[in-house]
């Protein structure tokens, strides 16, 4: 793999929709993987997740961890 995108998310489901459409689009051809850590979201975010983006890894917290925690989640997956 040559590359790995972590994105965080807190409540910004439309915004998180957006960068996944981004990443999609210009990761084309590019071994890669997008991850995706949301902090105990309650705007919809992980079922648009699951719902458009099956092929996105998706680490959906309990609680608000954190950027930083989140970011170490995904390095460990």
């Amino acid at each position: 793999m040559d590359l790995s995108v972590c994105v965080v998310n807190w409540n910004v489901c439309d915004d998180l929709a957006n960068c996944l459409d981004s990443l999609r689009d210009g990761m084309r051809g590019v071994d890669g993987e997008i991850i995706v850590v949301d902090n105990a979201s309650a705007d919809g975010s992980l079922e648009m997740v699951r719902r458009r983006f099956p092929h996105v890894r998706l680490i959906a917290n309990d609680a608000n961890v954190g950027f930083a925690a989140a970011n170490v989640q995904a390095m460990h997956e």
